[in-house]
């Protein structure tokens, strides 16, 4: 049974792939690409990334996609940098207006590619998850992780996202290199694309899901902490990424005030001839206005440091949706009629 086809507008489409100790499945997940993008009507390449494996996975890979040609294209790390890492690198290396990302054991299909694409482009949208419907996955080791974490995810995001630890995606490119990506923060694109377009351009598709046939999961439930630990940095940034004075101001604010009532009640008992001086109020009532003062001044130097990446790096705090086309000396009211009169 042949796939459905799926209008596609113009654009090139880059897929991006990490991988890491995939030996047995590295030739047979080139190939699957290739197969499921064999008749695609528009541009294509494909990027593997090797995270640093040590089973042969990156000899594999260099003699497949010199069999395939220059679209076919393997990025090596010197070391593993762990999955995030390399997925960011596979997104440094893309050339697409489009890019799909996806893992590299062969459970993503990438059949589902073009219907993800289509999506994407037609409806006008900047992303389309995946949602795996049917996983195959065993329970214990994969799937509760993963509902722990697309539920802690959704909470503190507020994304109803149903799986957002889907790899495969489809972005349009000039707004997922607004991104970066660091720790396991490849879980939480969709939260940090929210800081550059609105969640309403993002969507979610049902894919198909392979159970592993050859190799290890890299991941199991240790991985739920290090989510929850990225977690409190998603909020951080998120929320307070472009003013971190208000975040530390905030703290510090209460502790001080918290302090400064104790030692005002102390201060009264002093009045009225009590000892206060072994008390255990006084010492946090002092380290309370001492907490508090320190927080303040770690605001204004986290506002000081924020305000200097903006204005040296040259980085926006906005982002806007399609850029200007015009140049400097088009697109001014009167410009004809001051024309004519030179």
């Amino acid at each position: 049974m042949s796939e459905p086809t799926f209008p596609l507008p113009p654009h090139r489409l880059s897929v991006v792939v990490p991988m890491y100790n995939e030996k047995d499945n590295a030739k047979l997940q080139i190939d699957a690409v290739q197969e499921a993008l064999q008749d695609y009507p528009q541009p294509w390449e494909l990027i593997v990334v090797d995270d640093g494996s040590t089973d042969g996975t990156p000899r594999a890979l260099r003699q497949r996609a010199a069999e395939l040609g220059n679209h076919v294209h393997v990025v090596e790390l010197r070391r593993n940098f762990r999955q995030t890492a390399a997925m960011q690198a596979g997104i440094d290396t893309a050339r697409g207006d489009v890019i799909v990302t996806m893992d590299g054991d062969l459970q993503n299909d990438p059949r589902d590619i073009p219907k993800l694409v289509s999506r994407l482009l037609n409806e006008d949208l900047d992303m389309v998850a995946g949602w795996r419907q049917k996983r195959q996955d065993g329970f214990l080791l994969r799937k509760l992780p993963s509902m722990i974490a697309n539920r802690l995810i959704r909470k503190v995001s507020g994304l109803e996202f149903k799986d957002l630890g889907c790899s495969l995606k489809a972005f349009r490119g000039d707004v997922l290199r607004q991104v970066r990506l660091y720790g396991e923060m490849h879980r939480f694109i969709p939260a940090w694309l929210a800081t550059v377009t609105s969640p309403g351009r993002m969507a979610e598709e049902p894919v198909r899901h392979h159970a592993r046939v050859m190799g290890e999961s890299k991941y199991g439930i240790s991985r739920t902490f290090r989510v929850i630990v990225d977690l409190l940095a998603m909020h951080y940034f998120l929320r307070f990424g472009t003013r971190p004075g208000h975040f530390f101001g905030g703290f510090g604010l209460i502790l001080s005030a918290l302090g400064g009532l104790m030692l005002a009640y102390l201060g009264v008992l002093k009045l009225l001839g009590e000892d206060v001086g072994g008390r255990p109020l006084l010492w946090l009532g002092f380290f309370s206005v001492l907490a508090g003062v320190q927080m303040l001044t770690t605001g204004v130097l986290a506002e000081i440091l924020m305000r200097s990446y903006f204005d040296q790096s040259g980085a926006r705090s906005y982002h806007v949706m399609r850029p200007d086309p015009r140049s400097t000396e088009e697109g001014w009211h009167g410009q004809d009629a001051a024309d004519a009169t030179v």
